[in-house]
């Protein structure tokens, strides 16, 4: 006989606390502490408890009662279903104030070490359109929103192309506006999916592997570039010449449009890092410019999605690393080298190390694009490049900067940093919480200066924080 569930509670006239992580908030009911998304702090709601610990627990709203005196009215009419931007109902001012309290927290409650005063965010001039790269899915499997579903809603047209909805990953939500991307990206994506409905294109099913059209990836730049790479399942030649009138629909429509790309992706995953970019017109890269440089950026090439507030973020790194033209300077996870070029003019040599073959290529033709004949770049796991015997050969760095995944360092990369000894690092990180445990673990012969937020993301939680160490007496 099948055990029957526990019914969890339903709760009234809940009040909303505070800010937690991942984009929630807080309410405290008997000391059991609540996670719910979209709301802030001042709304009073009756919550549903859908997951329930022992000293916390997950709900959603069922009710309002009481809007909080903060609250804003969210901008998008996505917003609530496409999982993203879920802070759009905090006024801006709101949102660096609790990313700012965020870095806070962590570094003092992690870190557990001595911090000067920590400097005020530097939040994003632009809070809407920032983004340089979007990613759009195709699907057959066209979300229904529960007041759809209520209303019985049919629509003629179940293909989609818009966002995955978190926790169904076969299924997409048709997205009309996105207020992420300069509106082209809306126009070039609503252009396409049309072209589609017409001419009866078929939409990938996620489930069986089913139906050409996959992904579709728009790059835009401050430059005035723009890159579509559009993914296509393609296993007939018919196929093929359905895609290329597609392509040719583009090209026509949107001449704007200066690298058009496309990947035949017959695997069962939408990774197209092993797979050969085609350029259907125009060129395989875009340009993006900082400061008088140029940096390359091709169709899989990593750079930063907020380009205005990149150039903020890397200059904090190059003030904070105390430049004189004479350092030797390693930049850690250098990606395809952006602040290891952007840092080389104030630098005697910089040395960049990268896991990605092909981000470090990019790195170097940025160098020489650039005219810069001091850096030297390396790709490989990090902790087995940056080793005792890797500094041996290349020299003691007076500098260290480095900007590692959400997931911080691996305990060997701090053990070598220790090792080497660097008179300053400057640590970029995406993941306060993560950077904070390794302060901790570099406070035996380093201490903090100075601590700068950088808001990258309006409407997220996310926040990059940037640290400046140096070397204790």
């Amino acid at each position: 006989m099948a055990r029957k569930k526990k019914q969890l509670p339903l709760l009234d006239k809940v009040t909303i606390t505070d800010i937690a992580a991942e984009g929630k908030a807080i309410a405290k009911v008997d000391d059991l502490v609540i996670f719910i998304p979209y709301v802030v702090p001042g709304d009073i709601v009756d919550i549903q408890i859908k997951r329930k610990k022992n000293k916390y627990a997950e709900a959603e709203v069922v009710k309002f009662h009481e809007y909080s005196s903060i609250r804003s009215i969210p901008f998008c009419e996505h917003f609530g279903i496409c999982g993203g931007c879920k802070w759009q109902i905090l006024p801006y001012p709101e949102q660096i104030r609790y990313k700012q309290k965020q870095v806070t927290d962590n570094l003092t409650r992690i870190g557990k070490i001595d911090l000067p005063e920590i400097s005020p965010i530097l939040g994003s001039e632009k809070t809407q359109f920032y983004r340089n790269k979007l990613e759009f899915t195709f699907s057959n499997k066209r979300w229904l929103t529960n007041e759809e579903v209520k209303q019985n809603v049919v629509y003629d047209q179940m293909n989609a192309v818009g966002f995955h909805i978190p926790g169904a990953f076969d299924k997409v939500l048709a997205i009309e506006k996105c207020w992420l991307q300069d509106d082209i990206s809306n126009r070039i994506r609503n252009a396409v999916r049309d072209y589609a409905y017409k001419h009866n294109y078929s939409f990938i099913d996620l489930r069986s592997q089913e139906g050409m059209l996959r992904n579709m990836i728009v790059r835009t730049s401050t430059t005035g570039e723009l890159m579509l790479i559009l993914i296509s399942k393609i296993e007939k030649e018919e196929e093929m010449e359905l895609f290329r009138q597609l392509l040719q629909y583009v090209a026509d429509t949107f001449p704007e449009i200066t690298s058009l790309l496309y990947v035949v992706n017959n695997k069962r995953n939408d990774t197209i890092t092993d797979l050969e970019v085609f350029t259907y017109k125009g060129n395989d890269y875009i340009f993006e410019e900082m400061e008088g440089l140029r940096f390359k950026i091709g169709p899989k090439s990593f750079y930063q999605t907020n380009s205005e507030q990149a150039y903020n973020l890397y200059n904090v790194a190059r003030n904070y690393a105390g430049l004189t033209g004479n350092e030797l300077v390693y930049d850690l996870y250098t990606g395809t080298g952006t602040i290891a070029n952007f840092v080389a003019r104030q630098s005697r040599q910089v040395i960049g190390i990268e896991y990605v073959p092909e981000a470090i290529e990019d790195a170097k033709i940025n160098a020489q694009i650039n005219q810069i004949e001091n850096t030297l770049f390396f790709a490989g796991d990090m902790k087995d490049i940056l080793t005792q015997d890797f500094i041996n050969e290349y020299g003691r760095p007076d500098v260290i900067i480095t900007d590692p995944p959400r997931a911080g360092m691996h305990q060997d990369v701090i053990n070598v940093i220790l090792f080497a000894e660097p008179q300053r690092i400057v640590y970029v990180s995406c993941n306060p919480a993560t950077q904070a445990r390794d302060l901790a673990l570099l406070d035996e012969k380093y201490k903090v200066n100075a601590v700068q937020p950088v808001d990258m993301f309006p409407h997220t939680h996310h926040v990059e924080n940037v640290v400046l160490l140096t070397k204790r007496s």
